[in-house]
């Protein structure tokens, strides 16, 4: 499903530029004083985009004002959908496990990022423990996000990271690999008075 989404919204994009380029370059090209192309709604560069007549042709029609507000809002509102979708870093919900016969099958996402997260919570020094599971089910990716306390080693906890949770995972789920991006933070204590 991402994948189509994905090739959904390279093309929407493609368009939309497009279609854009092709107004904006018009624009610029008649304003400089080249020739109007014939589907150019004005017929030269000191031509306004609405002449008096058109812009006030509705105004005595009660319905256009807010109809063209309505159409705006709703555009603007599909930008921004748009835009949040395109942002929005989509967590992965199966993972294909090999099962070694051949078949396979379809382990829940949600499942296996508690696990990792749990276990990279029990790490020594760490506190805390995120992961996002992303990418596609047969080839997932990790994000992992760890809270170390301030006598931990950042070495060492990723370290174990490594070679406990990630590699417990990528065994398990028969993965030839399963990259992870790790951002580690420190546990910030406030400074208390002493007496």
């Amino acid at each position: 499903m991402s994948t189509v989404l994905r090739t959904v919204n390279r093309v929407l994009l493609a368009v939309v530029g497009l279609v854009l380029v092709a107004l904006g370059g018009s624009v610029l090209a008649v304003g400089l004083g080249a020739p109007a192309p014939s589907w150019w709604i004005h017929q030269g560069s000191h031509d306004v985009l609405l002449t008096h007549s058109e812009r006030t042709r509705w105004r005595d029609d009660a319905w256009w004002w807010p109809t063209v507000l309505a159409v705006l809002a709703v555009l603007l509102l599909l930008a921004l959908w748009w835009l949040t979708a395109v942002l929005r870093r989509h967590r992965l919900t199966e993972v294909l496990v090999d099962t070694g016969d051949g078949e396979g099958a379809l382990l829940r996402g949600r499942a296996l990022e508690d696990v990792l997260a749990g276990q990279a919570a029990a790490l020594d020094g760490v506190s805390h423990a995120q992961v996002l599971l992303t990418g596609r089910p047969s080839a997932p990716e990790t994000r992992v996000r760890l809270r170390l306390e301030p006598h931990a080693d950042p070495g060492t906890a990723l370290q174990g990271l490594e070679t406990g949770a990630l590699a417990h995972a990528r065994d398990s789920a028969g993965l030839e690999t399963l990259p992870a991006e790790v951002r580690l933070n420190a546990v910030k204590h406030r400074a208390e008075r002493v007496s």
